[in-house]
C-alpha cells in the first residue's frame, strides 16, 4: 500500500501502530482561500523507486501511479511476475475500486474563460479552445478505469477487469466481488483493491459543500478525531491498496505466502439519501448481519473491528449504532478503531487499505489506535482503542466500509489455518 503515512506496508504499519499523523497542510494547489486548508497527501511521491522502467506508460494521474506502486508490491510479495508458469493468464484478473482523476484545473478554467461572452459559455468556443490547451493524456487519466487497465498490463493479467466506483465503499466492494469471482470458479486470482486521490481544488471544493471536511486548520494532526465529541468533519486522504486474491488450492500448489482468508461479504444500500446514512442505521445493520451469516460465525467469535470511523458526527454515531444492533452485547467487548484518525479518508482506496491493516492486526496480534480521541462522544460509546495500539488475540476481523450514498460493504477475514 500507498499512504499518506508511508510509502509501503512496513512504512504505514510502523506508523499506525505509534500513531503517527500524515495530516499537514496542502501543497498539491493553493488552498490558502479554502474553509479547509488541510489534508493527508502522500508526499515526495516517485514512481521510479517501484519500477524502474516506466516507459510504457503514458504520463500517468496520481491515481494512476499510486496503483501501479502498489499493485507492483503486491505482486512482489506474492512471488508473482509476468512469467510465473503456474498461472493461467486468462484467469488472473483486477478488480479495482476507484473514482475520478485529476481535473486540469488551470486549463479547465482558462477554457471556459476564453469562452465566456456576455456571461455565458459558448459551447463551439470552448471546445476549440479544448483542443488547443488541454492535454489528450491527462484527460483520458480521469476515467476510473485507466488505473485497473494500467495495473492488468503491469501484470499481464488477461482474466476479468472490473472498476467499481461506490464512493467510499469501492475498494472493499471491488474485493468483495473478486472473492465472488473466485468463489464460483470465474478467476483463480485477482489483484484487487483500490486507488484515489481527491486533492484537488475541485475534490476539495465538493466535500467543503457538502460540509464533510474538518476546518480545524490550525491543528491539522489533530483534526481528525473519530467518536470523539469535538469531532468536525473528516480529512481527506489519499493513495492506495492492493492485494492478492487467490483460491487456495491454487495458492497452496504454487507455494504463495498466505496473510488470512475471506470469509464474508455483505453488501447492502441504505436507499435513504445520497449523502447521509439512514437515521436508524438500517442499511449498516442489514450489511454486518449479511456478512456474519456468510462466513458462519457469530458476534462472540469476532476479535477486532476496523472501523470507518470518518470523524464525521453522523457516520461515527450510526456505526457505533450500527454496531450495536448487529452484534448484540458483544459489541461492548470487542476492540474497535478507526485508522483514519492518522491517514484521513482515502475514498474509493480506503477499504483496501484498511482490510490490508486487517490482515496485519491478525498476522502480528496487534489493533492499531483510534488517535485524537480525547472524550468520546455520547452516542460513541464502545472500546475504540484511544491514542495507543493494543496487542491482544486477533483471528477474527470486520473490516467495514460505510460510504456516501448508503453504499455499506463489511468484509470478514480470519487468520489461516490449513
Amino acid at each position: 500500500m500507498v499512504t499518506p503515512v508511508g510509502k509501503n506496508v512496513d512504512e504505514t504499519w510502523d506508523s499506525l501502530l505509534h500513531g503517527r499523523s500524515g495530516v499537514g497542510y496542502i501543497s498539491l494547489f493553493d488552498a490558502s482561500t479554502f474553509a479547509t486548508q488541510i489534508a493527508a497527501e502522500v508526499r515526495d511521491f516517485d514512481l521510479k523507486r517501484y519500477i524502474s522502467d516506466t516507459s510504457d506508460f503514458p504520463p500517468l494521474s496520481r491515481n494512476s501511479v499510486f496503483a501501479l506502486a502498489a499493485g507492483q508490491m503486491a505482486l512482489e510479495d506474492a512471488g508473482i511476475d509476468k512469467a510465473t508458469p503456474q498461472i493461467d493468464r486468462t484467469r488472473f484478473g483486477v478488480y479495482f475500486g476507484a473514482g475520478e482523476g485529476q481535473q486540469d484545473f488551470p486549463h479547465f478554467c482558462a477554457c471556459v474563460h476564453k469562452a465566456t461572452k456576455d456571461q455565458e459559455v459558448q459551447k463551439d468556443d470552448f471546445i476549440g479552445h479544448g483542443l488547443k490547451i488541454l492535454d489528450k493524456w491527462a484527460e483520458s487519466e480521469q476515467d476510473p478505469g485507466t488505473p485497473t487497465a494500467h495495473v492488468a498490463a503491469l501484470a499481464n493479467a488477461q482474466g476479468p477487469n472490473y472498476t467499481c466506483l461506490t464512493a467510499c465503499a469501492a475498494s472493499s466492494q471491488a474485493i468483495g466481488e473478486a472473492f465472488e469471482q473466485i468463489r464460483r470458479g470465474d478467476a483463480d486470482l485477482i489483484l484487487s483493491g483500490g486507488t484515489h486521490s481527491m486533492i484537488h481544488p475541485f475534490g476539495v471544493t465538493g466535500f467543503i459543500l457538502l460540509t464533510a471536511l474538518s476546518t480545524t486548520n490550525d491543528e491539522p494532526q489533530k483534526a481528525s478525531r473519530p467518536f470523539d465529541k469535538d469531532r468536525n468533519g473528516f480529512i481527506l486522504g489519499e493513495g492506495a491498496g492492493v492485494l492478492v486474491l487467490e483460491e487456495l488450492e491454487h495458492a497452496k500448489k504454487r507455494g504463495a505466502k498466505i496473510y488470512g482468508e475471506i470469509i464474508g461479504y455483505g453488501s447492502t444500500a441504505d436507499a435513504f439519501r445520497i449523502t447521509d446514512s439512514h437515521d436508524e442505521g438500517r442499511g449498516a445493520i442489514a450489511c454486518l448481519k449479511e456478512a456474519m451469516e456468510d462466513a458462519g460465525i457469530a458476534p462472540t467469535d469476532v476479535n477486532y473491528i476496523n472501523a470507518h470511523g470518518t470523524s464525521t458526527e453522523v457516520n461515527d454515531k450510526i456505526e457505533t449504532l450500527a454496531i450495536k444492533k448487529a452484534l448484540g452485547e458483544a459489541a461492548y467487548r470487542i476492540p474497535v478503531s478507526s485508522t483514519k484518525s492518522m491517514m484521513g479518508h482515502l475514498i474509493a482506496a480506503a477499504g483496501a487499505v484498511e482490510a490490508i491493516i486487517s490482515l496485519l492486526a491478525i498476522r502480528d496480534g496487534i489493533m492499531p489506535p483510534t488517535i485524537n480521541l480525547d472524550q468520546p462522544s455520547e452516542d460513541c460509546d464502545l472500546d475504540y482503542i484511544p491514542n495507543v495500539a493494543r496487542t491482544g488475540n486477533v483471528d477474527v476481523v470486520i473490516s467495514n466500509s460505510f460510504g456516501f450514498g448508503g453504499q455499506n460493504v463489511s468484509l470478514i477475514l480470519r487468520r489461516f489455518v490449513d
